[in-house]
């Protein structure tokens, strides 16, 4: 369990720090940012590369919205729940202050300006309202998830899962960042949030309670589209998938 909790720990972190560190640093870069796209590849790309990396060590959930589909979706034991969120909530801080600290190394870097924290209404860069973002937030963790846990079902073709997850969140990222700038996970809206203060911190409670309303639905309905995992049986003293 220590293992993983590290890894859970370190990959949350690389994603805060390489998703939220790309809109902060290079987003409006002048001249040459990236813009919103180059951001929804950037947080895609971080789950893509640390689900190759640990996937085999804690199965790279890095956000607590996952765990908690991934348990809905009955991939995930209640008991490991708690550690696990303990685990991402801290990574997305240490990423966060790493951030914090290149950040500020700039002349007239403000914190408290956003500093790629998720936001509805005047903080929102759309100035969407609440219930836009709210909305917004529940369906896209939905989609999150029910990719998910349609990639890394028993049937669906192998090692191709950390590809398909990163390429939905890199979507979920181009639709909906002008919406609440992209949460679809606590743990990444709580580490810039506790930097930048305020209105921030305020707003925190939709990036919690969106993303677990639609992680719940999600593990509820995949189980039901996506039937049960194949049940291992004998053949000739090998365990072999049932089809």
């Amino acid at each position: 369990m220590v293992r993983k909790l590290a890894a859970e720990f370190i990959g949350t972190a690389w994603l805060v720090l390489g998703g939220c560190g790309s809109a902060v640093l290079a987003a409006a870069f002048p001249q040459l940012g990236i813009g919103f796209a180059g951001v929804a590849l950037a947080f895609g790309l971080t789950v893509v590369t640390m689900a190759y990396a640990i996937g085999h060590v804690s199965g790279c959930h890095l956000n607590p919205a996952v765990s908690v589909g991934l348990w809905a979706g009955g991939r995930f034991k209640a008991s490991e729940l708690p550690p696990y969120i303990i685990a991402q909530v801290l990574g997305a801080l240490a990423g966060a202050a790493i951030l914090y600290v290149i950040a500020n190394g700039q002349a007239g870097f403000d914190v408290h300006a956003g500093f790629a924290s998720n936001g509805y209404g005047d903080h929102s860069p759309g100035k969407f309202t609440m219930g836009s973002g709210f909305v917004c937030e529940v369906v896209m963790t939905f989609g999150f998830l029910f990719v998910i846990l349609g990639a890394t079902h028993g049937s669906a073709p192998k090692g191709f899962a950390p590809l398909a997850i990163g390429l939905c969140l890199t979507l979920i990222h181009l639709v909906s960042i002008p919406v609440t700038n992209t949460s679809v996970n606590p743990a990444r809206s709580t580490g810039p949030a506790l930097f930048a203060g305020g209105w921030a911190i305020e707003q925190l409670w939709l990036f919690w309670v969106a993303p677990l309303i639609g992680a719940l639905v999600a593990g509820g309905v995949y189980r039901w589209v996506g039937g049960d995992e194949p049940r291992a049986i004998e053949v000739s003293g090998d365990p072999q998938p049932a089809r």
